[in-house]
């Protein structure tokens, strides 16, 4: 675990930083615990709200291995896929719209190809590289 000092709008807060490893056993990002500042008192956080995600079943079956597979690069949720199965991709064609952080950004086709399945339907919630679709 390492200790920083982050200077926010000129107040000074001490943080630490410890690896964390997922289920798998990859290491993913590092996690941080920040403390209250050294001259004010600790506040209390709220507790947080229970929500739940809304459930996506795959609209079809997963490809074969050895095919393209498009991921989602954020959390976030599913507001459109423009292709469906069976549907001929161009590379940089845009294949879904994902909004995350009040944005809605273009997820592009790496590659030429077929849709093979596609993994999400418009309103799903999606976590960093969760398959989208993939294309044979």
């Amino acid at each position: 675990m390492k200790k920083y000092n982050v200077t926010v709008n000129g107040t000074v807060y001490e943080v630490e930083i410890e690896e964390v490893e997922s289920f798998s056993g990859a290491s993913s990002a590092p996690a941080a615990k920040a403390e209250a500042p050294k001259s004010a008192p600790a506040v209390k956080a709220a507790p947080a709200a229970k929500t739940e995600a809304p459930k996506s079943a795959p609209v079809s079956a997963p490809a074969a291995a050895g095919s393209t597979v498009i991921k989602a690069p954020m959390a976030g949720t599913i507001v459109g896929v423009s292709f469906a199965v069976g549907q001929s991709v161009k590379k940089g064609d845009v294949v879904a719209i994902l909004e995350a952080m009040k944005m809605e950004n273009e997820i592009f086709s790496p590659a030429d190809g077929v849709v093979a399945s596609v993994n999400v339907s418009k309103g799903a919630s999606v976590s960093a590289e969760d398959v989208i679709l993939t294309l044979n």
